[in-house]
């Protein structure tokens, strides 16, 4: 049985990500691979209960990180470790990286801290690509502002955003061995060009 496959989707909000996910969900069923379509914070039904207390109810940037890891782990043990060992290639809408760019980045929170918890939580599993939606944060302010009303992170100033933007492109420095940067800027069909390419290139499929 061949290995599954880890790829996540990162990105400010108002990047555009979401329509890239489906597609590329579609992309790789067409190709006759089992794909599970998750998201994070999310995934289960515990950690969905997580996540509506983290986008509405009002807490420091330590219950923030500390909610935001306790539902990784359950959508870990109960969905994506099972799915990659069954040989299923997953599909996730943010993962760890997201907490470095927005706890960390964001909400000035303590690295160190963050790093202790992806150690305890995640055992060494990382994704085995990072596609990261990449766009000045006043873009994605603008598209966000035309298609929804903001949750407790929405409602942040351009500059968290922009701290955000840099923890992401940290993170992308750190690991760029996994990271694409893809620039979010452009039509949805040329963005999707660069997903797609970015997908075809590991050879995995």
């Amino acid at each position: 049985m061949k290995p599954g496959r880890f790829i996540t989707f990162e990105g400010i909000d108002g990047a555009g990500k979401s329509s890239q996910i489906a597609q590329a969900v579609e992309w790789l069923r067409e190709r006759g691979h089992a794909v599970l379509e998750t998201r994070e914070p999310g995934g289960t039904a515990l950690a969905e209960t997580l996540r509506e207390l983290v986008l509405h109810q009002p807490m420091d940037a330590l219950t923030e990180a500390l909610l935001v890891f306790a539902a990784r782990r359950d959508h870990l043990a109960q969905r994506i470790e099972p799915a990659l060992a069954a040989g299923q290639t997953v599909v996730c809408d943010r993962f760890t990286d997201a907490s470095f760019a927005y706890q960390g980045a964001g909400r000035g929170f303590d690295r160190g801290v963050l790093a202790q918890l992806e150690a305890w939580v995640q055992q060494g599993r990382q994704p085995d690509l990072t596609l990261w939606f990449d766009l000045p944060a006043a873009v994605a302010a603008e598209r966000r502002a035309a298609v929804r009303s903001p949750d407790r992170f929405e409602r942040q100033d351009l500059a968290f955003f922009e701290r955000v933007r840099a923890g992401y492109a940290a993170r992308c420095a750190e690991h760029g061995a996994r990271f694409r940067r893809v620039d979010a800027l452009g039509s949805r069909q040329q963005v999707w060009a660069d997903v797609q390419a970015a997908l075809a290139a590991t050879g995995w499929w």
